[in-house]
Parts: C-alpha cells; sequence; structure tokens
C-alpha cells in the first residue's frame, strides 16, 4: 500500500504535468497503479485529498525552503544566496508545478487563499532577509516584493528565464543591498 506522502507526491507530479483538473482518483489510482480502497484510507474523498496536497505543496514548498535557508549561518546574505542557490538549483524544485497551482488558485477558493498565504510568506521572508541585511525599513517591503515577483515572473514567460540569468539579474539586484551589519 502506498503511504500518504506517495499519494501527495503523485498529486504534485499529476498537477504540474496535467493541471488541477487532471487531479482526480482514477488518474491518481493509474499513476500510482493503485486502487481507490487505498486512496480512501488515507483521505476519505477528494475534498480533504485536495486540502492535503496544498499543505503538502506548502510545507515542501516554502517551508523547505526557508528552513534551508536559516541553516545556512549567521549572515543574512549566505541565507539570501543559500535560498537562491535552493530555489534554482534544487532538482526537486519544479517551476510548472508553481505555474499549475498558480493557475489552479485563479479557478479554486482553497488553491487561491493557499497561494495568497505562500506568497505572503515567501515575501515576508524576503523582508526580513532584507532588515538583516541592514536595508532601511521603508525599502524592507518594495525590496522583499521585488525579488519574489523575479522569480515568478521569471517562470511566466515563455521561455521562462535560466537559472544561470536568473542569478545575473539577482546579482544585480542585490548590489542595491546594504553592507550587512555585523554586530559587536
Amino acid at each position: 500500500m502506498a503511504s500518504k506522502r506517495d499519494w501527495l507526491e503523485a498529486g504534485l507530479e499529476v498537477l504540474s504535468e496535467e493541471g488541477a483538473p487532471a487531479l482526480t482518483i482514477e488518474r491518481l489510482c493509474a499513476h500510482l497503479n493503485l486502487t481507490k480502497g487505498s486512496f480512501y484510507h488515507h483521505f476519505g474523498g477528494m475534498a480533504r485529498y485536495k486540502s492535503d496536497l496544498l499543505e503538502h505543496f506548502e510545507s515542501e514548498h516554502t517551508g523547505r525552503y526557508i528552513d534551508g535557508a536559516e541553516s545556512a549561518g549567521d549572515s543574512a546574505r549566505a541565507k539570501l544566496y543559500h535560498l537562491l542557490n535552493l530555489v534554482l538549483d534544487d532538482k526537486d524544485t519544479d517551476h510548472d508545478l508553481e505555474i499549475a497551482v498558480r493557475a489552479w488558485a485563479l479557478q479554486d477558493a482553497e488553491a487561491r487563499a493557499l497561494q495568497r498565504r505562500v506568497d505572503q510568506l515567501r515575501v515576508d521572508y524576503l523582508r526580513s532577509l532584507w532588515r538583516e541585511l541592514g536595508g532601511s525599513e521603508d525599502d524592507a517591503g518594495p525590496m522583499g516584493r521585488l525579488l519574489y515577483l523575479v522569480l515568478v515572473g521569471a517562470q511566466q514567460v515563455v521561455p521562462p528565464v535560466s537559472a544561470g540569468e536568473l542569478k545575473e539579474i539577482y546579482a544585480l539586484a542585490l548590489r542595491l543591498a546594504p553592507q550587512e551589519r555585523r554586530s559587536e
């Protein structure tokens, strides 16, 4: 029997490859080559599955990256560059999934609430890193949004901006960052 995580990972794959309309019990069962009984054992129905899938997305595609950045050391600059490397170089980063969740959010209230929460959490984290760098409070909001919007926009254009190009763009944007405060 597949684990709950297996079902959720399968859902993220289906969502990334085929979009939210493909998230059906039948499609998920076919993807895992399992019966509906296994699905119902873990979720009871599609509504619960959808909620759990959205929570899983948030945890894996936001919380994991923030935790990873925080483990990079005490320097805000190190955290920011580590976050950038995690998001751009991680083989588990699925930009198609980000696009699919965003598209789903346009059609579904629960997905929209998740997207709003994820976007806010990501921007808030970037704001906090800007402040840690010594950036002014007045600039923290706009800079947090700028750094995030660069990533979202880079994922949305066709073709998407490559990781190398995006790193160059971020290097340019981060020239605006003040030298980090040193504790005495």
